[in-house]
């Protein structure tokens, strides 16, 4: 979307990557020689050749990832693994031996093979919901475009090489790329691609650099040298901006500047609400390097640490001691605050390739999760094993996902105790006191919660699917998008009686989903008595500077009329007038 004014000021709408302001002229990352790829016939007599050079060009750009890795600045050094994925990514069989075998099968050179087997796998990855996984095919696409970069001859990008002081504008810019942004030169970007959960918008945020992405019409629109404003709090650009924005824009970067340092001194204090109420506030993390940044922003431990990544970015199966290692680090490292480790959730089919059986229609209610990790006992006990040895270096807990029964529990809890013997049995070091919870995600286990807390010690509440599964609604649906909304009654009268549940059985309340690091949904979780919210690292200041602005006994008596509204607009406009200057003081005053 775009308007345009009598100054030519053009204003698009993206995706907010990394919050903050910078103002300067923009630089377009070229990416021709790779967007235009031809098939051809290769004759029998050349296909070994056509292989060599497929593994020529793998071996050339896995060399130029370890140069980058080698050189990657100490800011980013937490965001090696994300480099290292890409490594193991370029030996998968999944990439690579489908295109060696491609180019042989069909006799075809070896970019058309390439682009093929890509667009494969893609297609494989386009039913998983969780956001972050499905990002991970970007992961596929960033390799794959090095790899072709040096079959067809085209020159690479080097960020690192720019020697001006500029915002970068791209189709699209790699981890690897972005990690070699320097700081004094770099002071945004725009990209094309990409999400709130891409492995580019990760190491924005901890460079603490402002990025849009999701912009169709950026390289088109936007010129070299262009005066350009990049929002990345609200996720807008502005090309060729008019003197008042200009002159509004930079008094708004001024006291956004001045207004986290503020926030960012006082976060490793304490949260707690206006009458005394402490509320802790945690940090999520897919890798052990990110628990840097949870500490880094004062988060007082790890409220979900997802464990597909390990999985996912490996050819095969993790075995125990690989996994107990990267739990171990983790703990290691946050020895005065819990880590809730969350048991693989992740679908079966589409996630392991090498291991899929019949093809499912709707994997997103298929055999994922909890589901899957039941089929394959030896996948999840290898698991359990493995956390119940790191859990002897500090506080862990044990998360179970999307589960919709008290049966599912009941075997899971029957498998953990096998665990257990095995570890008692090899004479093994572990610790078999750990609280276990599980997520309230799917629907007919929030409406169990009466019962399922009587079987746990904790709950953790993931909005995110259960607002999908509740309301019938695919967020990534333009079409019912509108429906996904967390203060929809239906979904807070869902959370209040799981509330409820939990504290008449005496058990622990927490949230781990989007819901969870959202200012504007704030008082209406302190309203529900949730006792700790987990969201990312980069969430933490702001959420624990808005808990000191409010009553925890006025969050409570507001949260009555709350549960009388009756559409999702009304709940928003109740919050906004009781609550809406409190908002705008407390995340970033205008």
């Amino acid at each position: 979307m775009s308007t345009e004014g009598e100054h030519k000021e053009i204003i698009l709408n993206g995706i907010s990557a990394s919050p903050g302001i910078c103002i300067g002229k923009a630089y377009l990352v070229d990416r021709e020689g790779v967007d235009v790829i031809k098939r051809y016939h290769i004759d029998a007599d050349d296909l070994q050749n056509e292989v060599t050079r497929f593994k020529v060009a793998v071996k050339q750009a896995k060399d130029e990832l370890h140069a980058i890795i080698k050189e990657t600045s100490e800011d980013l050094q937490q965001h090696a693994d994300i480099l290292e994925t890409q490594v193991v990514v370029l030996e998968d069989k999944m990439l690579y031996g489908r295109t060696i075998e491609t180019i042989e099968k069909e006799q075809i050179n070896a970019e058309w093979a390439l682009k093929k087997v890509v667009s494969k796998v893609k297609s494989m990855f386009q039913d998983i919901t969780d956001a972050y996984l499905k990002d991970r095919t970007t992961d596929i696409e960033h390799v794959s475009d090095r790899i072709m970069r040096h079959l067809v001859g085209a020159e690479p990008v080097n960020i690192a090489e720019i020697d001006k002081r500029v915002i970068l504008i791209a189709h699209d810019l790699s981890p690897a790329q972005t990690s070699q942004i320097n700081l004094e030169r770099i002071m945004g970007f725009v990209t094309v691609l990409g999400g709130v959960t891409s492995h580019t918008s990760i190491i924005a945020r901890s460079l603490g650099i402002p990025a849009v992405q999701g912009i169709e019409n950026a390289s088109r629109l936007i010129q070299n040298d262009d005066i350009i404003i990049v929002d990345g709090s609200r996720g807008n650009v502005f090309i060729n901006p008019s003197e008042p924005t200009l002159v509004d824009y930079m008094e708004r970067q001024e006291r956004f500047e001045s207004f986290q340092a503020g926030i960012a001194r006082s976060s490793h204090q304490p949260a707690k609400t206006t009458d005394g109420h402490r509320v802790k506030v945690m940090g999520n993390i897919e890798q052990p390097e990110q628990v840097v940044a949870v500490m880094d922003n004062g988060g007082e431990g790890v409220g979900l640490f997802r464990t597909e990544f390990q999985y996912l970015s490996s050819p095969q199966f993790p075995g125990e001691d690989e996994l107990f290692e990267k739990y171990k680090e983790v703990v290691d490292v946050m020895p005065n605050g819990p880590v809730t480790i969350r048991t693989l959730d992740i679908n079966g089919d589409k996630a392991f390739v090498r291991n899929s059986g019949v093809a499912e229609s709707n994997p997103a209610l298929g055999l994922r999760a909890i589901r899957y990790c039941l089929k394959r006992p030896d996948v999840f006990k290898t698991q359990l094993r493995a956390i119940l040895r790191a859990a002897v270096f500090g506080e862990v807990r044990l998360l179970l996902p999307m589960l919709a029964t008290l049966d599912e529990l009941m075997i899971a809890k029957s498998l953990l105790e096998d665990a257990i013997q095995s570890l008692e049995d090899e004479d093994q070091e572990y610790n078999r006191n750990i609280d276990l919870g599980v997520m309230i995600e799917v629907p007919s286990l929030a409406v169990m919660a009466d019962v399922i807390a009587r079987e746990v010690d904790f709950f953790s509440i993931g909005t995110n699917d259960l607002i999908q599964y509740s309301m019938a609604v695919d967020r990534g649906n333009r079409e019912v998008a509108y429906l996904y909304n967390p203060l929809h009654p239906a979904i807070l009268r869902i959370l209040k009686f799981v509330s409820d549940a939990a504290k008449q059985e005496g058990i622990k309340l927490f949230m781990c989903g989007e819901m969870a690091g959202d200012p504007f949904s704030l008082p209406v979780l302190l309203g529900l008595g949730i006792d700790e919210l987990s969201m990312t690292p980069q969430s933490i200041p702001v959420l624990k500077n808005m808990i000191r602005s409010i009553s925890m006994a006025d969050a409570r008596t507001f949260m009555q009329e709350i549960l009388k509204q009756t559409s999702a607009r009304a709940v928003t406009e109740l919050i906004q007038s009781n609550y809406g200057g409190i908002i705008s003081e407390t995340i970033f005053p205008e």
